[in-house]
């Protein structure tokens, strides 16, 4: 069985279920899963994990990302996107530098309300479910954080732009927010994630070359470990006598590594004492240990 991680390009057309539906075929196992949806029209990074590895799927949905998008001004859609029906449109009468100012208004923490055509689940119904049946419900805003948009290119009245941003950003709902602070409306023309936490467009493989890689017995060459999902977190080493610890998923105190630090925030890499990761922990400041928050035990 493979453990690990595949970066996945997700080329137009697939869902994230269908990218791992075919996945299952070609690596010849059950145990995939994906870490967070693209919308079919979308392009770009989908990491998958395998295996052992499946237990990250959460873990990297939480991570942040970073988009190229399209905005299309003076159009809106039921969908927040071109693939929608048309509601209104209107002229777009601002300049490239009010459109500049508009867009950069958005970096930093804003409350954002879900679009109804997302996944998003309200009395246990998903909310693309109830837009399909004609329905409109309440969402609350969302805070998201909007680390960086970087202006690409603008001809007005499109603008392609780099969104860095928080977990749980809809970027379609940010191109229709941009649209409606400019006061001309507007909707997502394309769309491609240009990265997830560790993972990058420039290292993500097509579905045809993972069959060509497949063909040539090399998944090695794709297949990240689970550890690299968290190579932005500190990293401490087991002092070989407490190791049994750690194997055994138990808190671990700060004497009990060979560096003895505390890191209070965030997420923390624990290591057997050979360097070989074992899971990842977070310090509890009331007890002064560190406790596991999920454990990945198979070596690699």
């Amino acid at each position: 069985m493979l453990n690990g991680i595949i970066n996945i390009y997700k080329e137009a057309g697939y869902t994230s279920h269908d990218v791992v539906a075919k996945m299952r075929g070609i690596c010849k196992q059950k145990k995939i899963g994906h870490t967070g949806t693209l919308d079919p029209q979308a392009t770009g990074v989908l990491p998958v994990c395998l295996g052992s590895g499946t237990g990250l799927c959460d873990m990297l949905t939480n991570q942040d990302k970073e988009y190229v998008a399209e905005l299309l001004l003076g159009v809106e859609t039921d969908t927040q996107d071109t693939t929608g029906t048309v509601l209104k449109q209107r002229e777009v009468t601002v300049g490239p530098e009010e459109v500049r100012k508009g867009i950069g208004s958005f970096v930093g923490t804003y409350g954002q309300i879900p679009p109804m055509y997302s996944a998003l689940k309200v009395n246990g119904k998903k909310l693309y479910e109830l837009a399909r049946a004609g329905k409109s419900v309440e969402r609350e805003p969302r805070e998201v954080t909007i680390h960086e948009i970087e202006i690409l290119e603008m001809e007005l009245p499109i603008v392609k732009m780099r969104v860095a941003c928080s977990k749980g950003t809809y970027i379609r709902t940010l191109c229709a927010d941009i649209g409606e602070k400019l006061g001309c409306g507007g909707t997502m023309k394309s769309l491609e994630r240009t990265r997830v936490g560790q993972f990058s467009l420039e290292k993500a493989v097509t579905l045809s070359e993972l069959e060509q890689i497949r063909d040539r017995g090399a998944f090695d060459e794709v297949l990240f470990p689970v550890e690299h999902a968290f190579l932005d977190c500190p990293k401490l080493h087991m002092r070989e006598e407490m190791q049994k610890r750690l194997e055994n998923g138990n808190a671990i105190l700060p004497e009990h590594t060979r560096e003895g630090i505390v890191y209070e925030e965030g997420w923390v890499r624990m290591a057997r004492s050979d360097g070989s990761f074992a899971g990842v922990y977070t310090y509890n400041r009331d007890r002064q240990w560190y406790q596991p928050v999920k454990m990945f035990l198979e070596r690699d």
